[in-house]
C-alpha cells in the first residue's frame, strides 16, 4: 500500500514497480478515444520536460543529466550536459527543475534548480549522493544557467542563487520557469523533515542549519525555536530570510532581487527576491496564460494537498501562505500544540495575515467521488494550463487547469469559471498514470505530456488522430 511518508518520489519506486510489474497494471484508465503514448523513453528517472521554439525537448534527469532530443520524432537523445559531480541525487533530491530561456536558442541559456552537494558556502562533491543516516547530511539548493551551442553546454555553470538550507532527504528545489514578464521564479521548499514536527531539534548535530535562536548543535525547544519547518516563516521571524519554503523572482543574468520586486527596498538581499513565503514544497507551479497570475502545487503533511493562487502584489511585505502553522484551511494541529511563537503569533494575527489556499484535497478522500484513485496518501506534482482554443482535446477540458497527483497517479482538470479563472466546482478527471508522474507540460502538438519518473519516461495523452499542429507558446 502507497503511504504519505517523506520520501514522496523514491521511496516510493519500489512499491510502484511491483505494481507496474503486476498483469495489466501498465495500462493507463482514460475517458473514450484518448490514448497514453510514449514520447520519449530511455531516460534515467527524469524530471523535468521543456519544449524549445525550434522543436528540440529538453529532458532532467534526477541524477544531474540533462538530455536533449532534436524533435518529438527522435527517439535517441543527446546529452546537453552533466552535473552530476555537484547534484545531490539522494532520496528526493536531485535536480528537479529546467526552464529555457525566452526566445531560445537565440538567447542560449538552459537554467536549472538543484540540490547542491554541499552544504551553502561548500564545494561538491562531499556526500556523492550517499548519507549514512536521515538529517546527517547538510546540503543546499542552487539555481544556475548553462550555455547552450547546439546540442551541447559550452563553457562553466554560472551560479545566480545558492541558499535553502536542505537538514532532511526531502522538501528541495522545486519549479524554475519564466514569467510573462521575463523576469526568473524559483520555487523551492523548506528543506525539513517530511514525517515530524520539525522546529529545528532534530538532526546530527541538532540545527544543522544554524538558525534563530541557537547555533549549530544548539538546544531547539519551544516556543523560540525557529529552525526546521519554520524557515517558511523566516521572511517574518525578524532575523535574516531563509529562500526555504518560497517564490522569488529574480533577474535572469545575475540572479539578484528585479527593482520592481514588491520588497525591493529591503536591505536583505533574501527579502528584496522572495515574492511569497509559508509554503511547505512548492514543487511545481505554472502562469495562468494572458495574466501573471502564478498557480503552485504545494505538496501537503499529514492531512492536506493544496493549489495555491499567488497575483503578485506590487509593494508591501509579500503574501505568506501559513506553512507550518496552517495546513490546508486550518491550522497544523501538530505544529499548533508545539505552542511556537512563530505559529502563535500568526494565530492571533488572524486569517487576515496568510493566504488561503484555492484549492485543498485531503488524503483520505478522493479528488473526485469515483475517479477511481488511490486515496490513502497524496503529492501534487505537476501542473499545466491547456489552451482555451488550440488543439482537438474535447471542449471540457479546454482552457483547464491540469494537475496531477505522484501517488495517486492520477491527473485531473479544473474548467475555468468567469474571466477564465478555474472553478474547483469543474473539477473532472483525465484518466490514470503509468508510474510515478512528476510533471505536467502542454507540448508544441498541444497534447498533454507528463513526466515518468518511475519508467524513465515522457508519455503524452493523445485523442483520437493527435494534435492539430502549432500550439501557442
Amino acid at each position: 500500500m502507497l503511504t504519505r511518508r517523506a520520501r514522496f518520489l523514491t521511496t516510493a519506486l519500489a512499491l510502484v514497480s511491483a505494481i507496474l510489474a503486476a498483469p495489466g497494471a501498465a495500462v493507463a484508465v482514460l475517458p473514450p478515444y484518448f490514448v497514453d503514448h510514449v514520447a520519449f523513453a530511455g531516460l534515467t528517472q527524469p524530471t523535468k520536460v521543456a519544449f524549445a521554439a525550434d522543436g528540440r525537448v529538453f529532458v532532467a534527469e534526477k541524477r544531474g543529466v540533462i538530455k536533449v532530443f532534436d524533435n518529438l520524432a527522435d527517439t535517441t537523445a543527446t546529452t546537453f550536459a552533466d552535473l552530476r559531480t555537484v547534484v545531490y541525487d539522494y532520496e528526493d533530491l536531485g535536480l528537479l527543475g529546467l526552464a529555457l530561456a525566452p526566445g531560445f536558442p537565440g538567447n542560449p541559456w538552459v537554467y536549472v534548480s538543484y540540490t547542491h552537494d554541499a552544504p551553502i558556502g561548500g564545494t561538491a562533491p562531499v556526500y556523492r549522493d550517499t548519507c549514512p543516516a536521515t538529517d546527517r547530511c547538510l546540503t543546499s539548493g542552487r539555481v544556475s544557467r548553462l550555455r547552450a551551442s547546439g546540442n551541447g553546454m559550452i563553457g562553466t555553470e554560472q551560479v545566480l542563487v545558492t541558499d535553502w538550507c536542505q537538514q532532511s532527504d526531502t522538501h528541495s528545489m522545486g519549479d524554475v520557469a519564466f514569467g510573462p514578464d521575463g523576469a526568473l521564479y524559483v520555487a523551492g521548499g523548506e528543506g525539513a523533515s517530511g514525517n515530524q514536527v520539525d522546529y529545528g531539534q532534530l538532526g546530527t548535530p541538532t540545527n544543522p542549519c544554524g538558525d534563530p535562536p541557537s547555533p549549530v548543535g544548539g538546544v531547539m525547544t519551544p516556543p523560540t525555536a525557529r529552525g526546521g519547518a519554520l524557515r517558511a516563516q523566516s521572511p517574518r521571524s525578524g532575523g535574516p530570510a531563509r529562500l526555504s519554503g518560497t517564490l522569488i523572482r529574480i533577474n535572469p543574468a545575475t540572479g539578484a532581487a528585479l527593482p520592481d520586486n514588491p520588497q525591493a527596498g529591503s536591505p536583505d538581499a533574501n527579502t528584496r527576491r522572495i515574492i511569497a513565503y509559508g509554503l511547505r514544497n512548492p514543487f511545481r507551479f505554472v502562469f495562468r496564460p494572458g495574466t501573471r497570475e502564478i498557480w503552485l502545487g504545494d505538496v501537503g503533511f499529514r492531512d492536506w494537498e493544496e493549489i495555491d493562487r499567488l497575483v503578485p502584489v506590487a509593494s508591501g511585505a509579500a503574501p505568506n501562505y501559513g506553512w507550518p502553522c496552517y495546513e490546508g484551511t486550518t491550522r497544523q494541529p501538530s505544529y499548533d500544540a508545539a505552542n511556537l511563537n512563530l505559529c502563535e503569533t500568526l494565530y492571533t494575527a488572524g486569517p487576515a495575515a496568510t493566504v488561503a489556499p484555492f484549492y485543498t484535497y485531503r488524503h483520505a478522500l478522493p479528488v473526485v467521488p469515483g475517479d477511481g484513485c488511490r486515496t490513502t496518501s497524496g503529492a501534487i506534482t505537476g501542473l499545466a494550463y491547456l489552451p482555451a482554443t488550440a488543439g482537438n482535446y474535447p471542449a471540457r477540458y479546454k482552457g483547464g487547469l491540469f494537475f496531477t497527483d505522484l501517488l495517486r497517479q492520477c491527473v485531473w482538470a479544473i474548467k475555468p469559471g468567469s474571466g477564465g479563472v478555474p472553478h474547483p466546482r469543474y473539477i473532472q478527471p483525465l484518466g490514470s498514470t503509468i508510474g510515478l508522474p512528476v510533471d505536467l507540460a502542454v507540448g508544441p502538438d498541444c497534447n498533454l505530456y507528463y513526466v515518468s519518473i518511475t519508467t524513465g519516461s515522457v508519455r503524452r495523452y493523445v485523442y483520437k488522430t493527435g494534435g492539430t499542429g502549432s500550439c501557442p507558446p
